[in-house]
């Protein structure tokens, strides 16, 4: 007996020591190469990235296209990279884009502006019509613009319409299949599992609770949805068809008419696109190489034609520390990203305190004279909105005009937190309105019930002891609906007391109704149509400033952070792009059921009242 519990203790001892070793391992191994990046970053010029004599810029964007980024840890991050491990969400400021484009339109060096889109994700059209801008500005220098690709999405393809020629593969794919909002519906499912749903709303348009009370879109939410959809739709293709000189008509919108277009090319989608003029020619890659180098000439190795990549563009002339005078006029711009949620929260996603912070910040900045809220956002908590709004209201009585710019989302709380401002400019795609309120909840009694397992015990009132594995009263249900009909009641008087209207003319628009930003300002809703810079210059005139700078107020970074990025970002332009990995159509369901779960759960309304638009969300 003795000699097993030896053998048992000699055994967990050395597998003690191989853990331990091992760690040890592991943790010098991250130490030396932090030293060895470190050493690297001293030891190396600044003109590590060289930007050739005579080059193209190519746009390879990868990832999502976005107003900020989700905040990830430098280290993170780095490891990432080292390992390459892409991010499952990858993502690219929108800033970053048009600000390289920007400084390659004056940079003798870039010769041509190359569109190589394949890896851009999600974007929007409010997004790509900035950066189309961008595009269009680029040209009025007389340098070409060329997109060349093994296929186009539709985002993709929206960009690359601005370009001088488009290229495809011969064995290219490509198609437009326009806006759809389609989700999955899970009432049967909860049915089945005995999950009993508490839903309170307002708003017959109020359809982000659907998914859980209905197994199909209601007839509401079809009509709201097929107006805004078919708005967005509509500048797409006027866009598109007049950058490629061609009538609406030439957009398939029929499976008919695109199946006899298809016979005719013999079933070849990059033919079909020739003949239907969505391209001006059918190139190899090798063909591309060549076309690129009678451009632009062959690069320093002789392999393929001069050019620089979009990342060390941006590395390479980006100035590491911005110059900023402390003692002009400011108009402050703070970014109102994702969600809202209730307390502090990363870049991102908008906290109810941590935003209420940065308008703080520009408040008790005797500099900042004007604000303007740059909101993206679907709404989300109903009282980190109101945390937020009362903030823009203490900035307006301080004296500081205060304008909302929005992008591709306003809704909802997203719109809750615009309404104050004193005046509210949307791009003609903004997706907002939604003005609505719901909340709801799921009881789990009749699931546990299933198991054999009960709730029951005493209180010294009603409602002691409420929770999700006990029935909700007809009381309780009834206290919950008055505080959402409160909710709805506060928001159409805001709406009112900031529009000029009356409560009745808002609940005819509102009642949780989504509108294009240019329906929006037929309605009164917003007050004018514009990209940010428009909104920067409203914000001066409104505020009489005739010579101003403006000053980006974000959360900072401390010194750590900070080195660790600078490190780090001049450590990951030493290693290879990873090559774009598709996921598998299995992949992507899970990864949109994860999605849809971890929107739902990341909701934290103290209340459980929330203003939150989940079909704005574009297929």
């Amino acid at each position: 007996m003795k000699e097993d519990q030896s053998t048992i203790s000699r055994l967990f001892s050395s597998l003690f020591s191989l853990l331990n070793t091992s760690r040890k391992i592991i943790v010098n191994l991250v130490f030396f190469l932090v030293l060895f990046l470190f050493v690297i970053s001293l030891t190396s010029n600044e003109a590590k990235i060289v930007v050739p004599k005579k080059a193209a810029l190519v746009l390879n964007i990868y990832g999502d296209v976005v107003e900020q980024k989700f905040e990830v840890e430098p280290m993170d991050a780095f490891i990432n990279e080292a390992f390459s491990q892409r991010d499952e969400k990858p993502e690219v400021l929108i800033s970053d884009i048009t600000d390289v484009i920007k400084r390659a339109k004056t940079d003798d060096r870039i010769e041509v502006l190359v569109l190589k889109l394949q890896g851009m994700k999600r974007s929007g059209l409010t997004k790509l019509r900035i950066i189309a801008k961008s595009i269009e500005d680029f040209k009025t220098s007389g340098k070409k613009v060329i997109a060349y690709g093994d296929q186009y999405q539709q985002d993709q393809y929206y960009l690359s319409s601005f370009a001088d020629e488009i290229w495809l593969n011969p064995n290219g794919w490509m198609m437009l299949d326009g806006y759809g909002r389609y989700q999955m519906y899970y009432k049967s499912a909860l049915d089945k599992l005995a999950i009993s749903q508490h839903i309170f709303r307002v708003g017959t348009y109020k359809s982000a609770v659907e998914p859980y009370m209905r197994d199909d879109m209601s007839p509401a939410a079809k009509e709201a949805n097929k107006q805004w959809l078919s708005d967005l739709w509509m500048q797409y293709k006027t866009d598109v068809a007049q950058q490629r000189n061609f009538e609406l008509s030439n957009f398939d919108e029929t499976t008919n008419s695109l199946v006899t277009k298809l016979k005719a090319a013999n079933g070849k989608i990059a033919q079909y696109a020739l003949d239907n003029h969505w391209v001006d020619a059918l190139k190899t890659r090798e063909q591309i190489t060549a076309s690129m180098i009678s451009l632009v000439g062959k690069d320093s190795q002789n392999k393929t034609y001069s050019h620089i990549s979009f990342k060390n563009y941006l590395n390479a002339t980006k100035s590491a520390f911005p110059m900023n005078n402390p003692t002009s006029d400011k108009v402050a711009i703070i970014v109102a990203k994702g969600t809202i949620l209730n307390g502090t929260q990363k870049p991102g996603a908008i906290g109810g305190d941590s935003t209420a912070k940065l308008l703080r910040k520009a408040r008790m900045n005797e500099q900042v004279k004007a604000v303007v809220l740059r909101v993206d956002s679907p709404g989300g908590s109903a009282y980190a909105s109101e945390i937020i709004r009362q903030e823009v209201e203490l900035l307006k009585k301080a004296g500081k005009t205060v304008v909302a710019s929005m992008g591709t989302y306003a809704a909802s709380g997203g719109y809750w937190i615009s309404a104050p401002a004193d005046k509210i400019i949307a791009a003609p795609t903004t997706i907002t309105g939604s003005i609505g309120i719901f909340g709801f909840f799921m009881t789990l009694e009749n699931s546990l019930s299933k198991l054999g397992i009960h709730t029951d015990g005493v209180g010294t009132t009603e409602i002691a002891g409420f929770g999700v594995t006990q029935p909700l009263s007809d009381g309780m249900g009834e206290i919950f609906q008055m505080g959402i009909d409160r909710g709805y009641q506060d928001f159409i008087e805001l709406v009112a007391n900031n529009r000029n209207m009356t409560t009745k003319q808002v609940d005819a628009i509102a009642q949780g109704r989504v509108w294009s930003g240019s329906k929006a300002k037929e309605l009164g809703l917003v007050d004018e149509l514009g990209d940010l810079n428009y909104a920067i210059e409203q914000a001066a005139t409104l505020a009489k400033l005739t010579d101003f700078d403006t000053l980006l107020i974000e959360k900072e970074l401390s010194s750590t952070d900070l080195f660790f990025q600078n490190l780090f970002g001049k450590a990951a332009v030493l290693m290879p792009e990873q090559s774009i990995k598709s996921l598998g159509a299995f992949d992507q369901i899970l990864l949109k059921l994860k999605a849809e779960y971890q929107a739902i759960n990341d909701l934290n309304d103290p209340q459980g009242i929330y203003s939150f638009c989940l079909a704005c969300e574009i297929d």
